[in-house]
């Protein structure tokens, strides 16, 4: 059976990391992007290059037009999608809860709660077994900021994340009778640009001293946490989470 991924948010960082990755173990894989098209094709390029089968769609995964679009693209293009790895989200510059209004914590929730959502209910309707489908996996990046709150910083998005540790778990038992494992990875402090999206380009050298590894991850290091999940290796594992945190 043809292995047919999407991975959202794919052009850089962890998301880039997982689609080479995946791609080089045998799935076809579509690489959704938002803005950074440049990244995106020059990934695709890389994977076709090594032999692989790659797309690349650009689509807001907050906006349920744009959800359903890519999935139909999906299906017209690779085919029948069997893997989704929920990646792409948003951070905001680094704040306290009472400096924060109202449009930022929409954006942060739209875009990492509701896109996971809305790509997570394509996927089911095509992996199903109730709906003609084989079954399939699906994992979910979540952060350790959902069990450490983030506090001075992020507590938006360290509540987005904890929502989606909630509905990992009741998707997990959801669609279990299905054939669908859903799961989720808990990255920490990870070398990508997110941080500087928050701010603070060098955050992961500032806090590195407290980990009990004393160093920062890399994305590749999440990627193969994350196709560990996807893979029959993981063949009883649904509902839970894998800490890719370096021990914090």
């Amino acid at each position: 059976m043809k292995h047919v991924l999407l991975v959202t948010g794919a052009s850089r960082g962890i998301g880039a990391a997982t689609a080479r990755l995946a791609a080089a173990r045998g799935y076809a894989v579509c690489i959704n992007y938002l803005r950074n098209a440049s990244h995106a094709t020059a990934l695709a390029a890389e994977i076709e290059a090594a032999g692989g089968e790659a797309m690349v769609h650009q689509a807001d995964v907050g906006n349920e037009a744009d959800v359903v679009a890519m999935f139909e693209a999906i299906d017209a293009r690779l085919g029948r999608i069997t893997a989704l790895v929920n990646n792409a989200g948003i951070l905001e510059t680094q704040m306290r809860v009472e400096d924060m209004d109202a449009g930022r914590l929409a954006r942060t929730l739209q875009a990492n709660v509701i896109g996971s959502f809305l790509c997570a209910r394509e996927a089911v309707r095509r992996m199903a077994r109730k709906h003609g489908g084989a079954g399939g996996t699906i994992v979910n990046v979540s952060s350790m900021a959902a069990r450490l709150g983030s506090p001075d910083e992020y507590v938006d998005y360290a509540a987005s994340k904890g929502a989606i540790d909630s509905f990992t778990i009741g998707l997990a038992r959801e669609v279990a009778a299905d054939g669908i494992r859903v799961n989720a990875v808990r990255p920490g402090l990870i070398r990508t640009d997110i941080h500087a999206a928050g701010g603070e380009p060098g955050r992961v050298d500032r806090l590195k001293g407290s980990l009990p590894l004393q160093r920062g991850g890399e994305p590749e290091e999440v990627a193969a946490a994350i196709l560990w999940l996807l893979s029959d290796e993981a063949s009883y594992s649904t509902g839970t989470f894998i800490d890719v945190s370096g021990g914090r």
